[in-house]
């Protein structure tokens, strides 16, 4: 018996993956984040299948879910909105499994800020400009370490993509304009790959009123790398020889 968790992709069921897809569809228990994976998702599964909504479910109640279904020598899919990794709090669930003796496997999934950035048709890695991206949030309920707090990350100037953020991109804008500028390039999108996504496109000084009324299932990006008109990558530089090309 194992405990699969997969990453549901950020809505779009077409951007599971297809090991997510083939474990969804011989899933016999399936419990999944009821507020943030799309009910498309959930139709992969065979209608036989044993279904938890975790949206009001706690980790106690979500690891008994598991160690029944240990008993019965049965897989279980714990299904992530994203990618697992990134804001799934999956570690203290393993905790919780190592616990019981529970076998588990993570299986990846596309996140949010990567269908945010396909989105925007925009890279996130520009030559000269942003080679560094940064995936982080603001502080909330869960608090920040000190030496992660937005200022300290805004001085890289890099590729800047905030989870959990967007019902405070007002205050964002603020601690970011000293660093970035205030027509530093930014954008809003709200449900990535949803047939309701909005994109908000602006600046550090306009984007907090376009999208006041976000809410938190959306993600914040700001950088110079959300423009164009920048350095080209030598990648495909007839001058430049690499393993695949040689300089002639």
């Amino acid at each position: 018996m194992k405990v699969w968790f997969v990453g549901a992709g950020p809505g779009d069921p077409e951007l599971l993956t297809v090991k997510a897809r083939r474990l969804l569809r011989n899933a016999k228990v399936c419990i999944y984040a009821g507020s943030l994976v799309n009910p498309q998702v959930l139709e992969e599964l065979l209608p036989t299948c044993e279904r938890h909504d975790s949206a009001a479910m706690s980790l106690e109640q979500t690891t008994a879910v598991c160690a029944e279904a240990q008993q019965r020598g049965i897989d279980v899919i714990r299904l992530h909105s994203g990618d697992p990794s990134i804001y799934g709090a999956i570690r203290e669930q393993m905790d919780a499994l190592d616990e019981l003796g529970i076998e588990y496997s993570v299986v990846p999934g596309v996140s949010a800020f990567q269908a945010s950035a396909a989105a925007l048709c925009a890279e996130l890695t520009v030559p000269e400009l942003s080679q560094t991206i940064v995936l982080s949030r603001t502080k909330g309920r869960t608090p920040m370490p000190e030496w992660q707090d937005l200022p300290q990350l805004a001085a890289l100037r890099a590729s800047l993509c905030l989870y959990l953020s967007a019902h405070k991109i007002g205050e964002v804008a603020e601690e970011l304009i000293p660093f970035y500028g205030a027509e530093c390039p930014a954008a809003v999108v709200h449900k990535a790959s949803w047939p309701d996504e909005k994109i908000y496109k602006g600046t550090l000084a306009t984007i907090g009123e376009m999208t006041k009324d976000v809410n938190m299932t959306a993600l914040i990006l700001v950088g110079p790398a959300l423009s164009r008109g920048h350095a080209k990558s030598k990648l495909y530089d007839a001058s430049f020889a690499h393993g695949f090309r040689s300089a002639e």
